[in-house]
């Protein structure tokens, strides 16, 4: 995993409760959150479960999937948290990108669409927190799961590890194998645990099996919060 290019666009991390961005009452709260991963990782997938909708099209396929950057908007989530002894109304915006590497576009293409999509969508109210989508029936070895990796410190720049978390998809494969998270991530490969170290562990496993949308939704959604809570609800503007 490389460092920052020199003279990149520069990021600033501001507070969503000091500037007002990403808020359009005091009573409303909306989280912007940017997917990234490899293709057939299950972004577009992990995208609707965030939102509770089906806004983003995911299907199996033998090649890339998703061309374009997307963003969808999830309704309102009441009772969800408080702050200063009212409840906060919270709504996610999710952009959903290309695979990186993709099976179709050039790696820099990729890498142009989704800067201008995060300039579009996020530039003056700032992005919560970047997700790398990653299988965890897939091991996290070799050169190309790197690639998302990269792409992300290049677009977040020097603050990258503050504002990602791994979002790890098929989860239940590990329950098939006879594995909890603990042993999973104890074995993982070294490059995992690097990256895991360098964003101070934050990640979140995806079980389909077993429990309904709504609590695979709230599961996810509510680690979420733990790590943006943690970053003092910091947001990254792009300027």
């Amino acid at each position: 995993m490389k460092e920052p290019c020199q003279g990149e666009r520069r990021l600033c991390g501001e507070s969503i409760f000091k500037t007002g961005k990403a808020m359009t009452d005091p009573n409303k709260i909306i989280i912007n959150l940017a997917l990234f991963g490899m293709t057939q990782s299950g972004k577009s997938s992990a995208g609707n479960i965030l939102l509770g909708s089906t806004d983003f099209h995911s299907i199996f396929a033998p090649c890339s999937v998703t061309t374009c950057c997307s963003l969808g908007r999830s309704c309102h989530l009441h009772s969800f948290m408080r702050r200063a002894g009212r409840e906060v109304a919270l709504q996610f915006q999710v952009l959903d990108t290309p695979g990186y590497p993709h099976s179709r576009l050039s790696n820099e293409h990729v890498k142009r669409e989704v800067k201008e999509a995060l300039t579009h969508h996020f530039g003056q109210e700032g992005l919560n927190l970047a997700l790398l989508v990653q299988r965890a029936d897939v091991p996290f070895c070799g050169k190309e799961v790197t690639y998302p990796v990269q792409m992300i410190q290049e677009l977040l720049g020097h603050a990258w590890m503050n504002y990602t978390a791994i979002l790890f998809t098929h989860a239940e494969k590990i329950e098939e194998a006879g594995l909890n998270e603990d042993k999973y991530l104890h074995e993982a490969s070294d490059i995992l645990i690097t990256l895991l170290n360098s964003i101070q562990h934050k990640y979140v496993f995806h079980y389909k099996k077993g429990k309904s949308l709504y609590e695979q939704r709230m599961k996810i959604l509510e680690r979420i919060m733990e790590f943006i809570k943690e970053n003092g609800y910091q947001v990254l503007t792009f300027k």
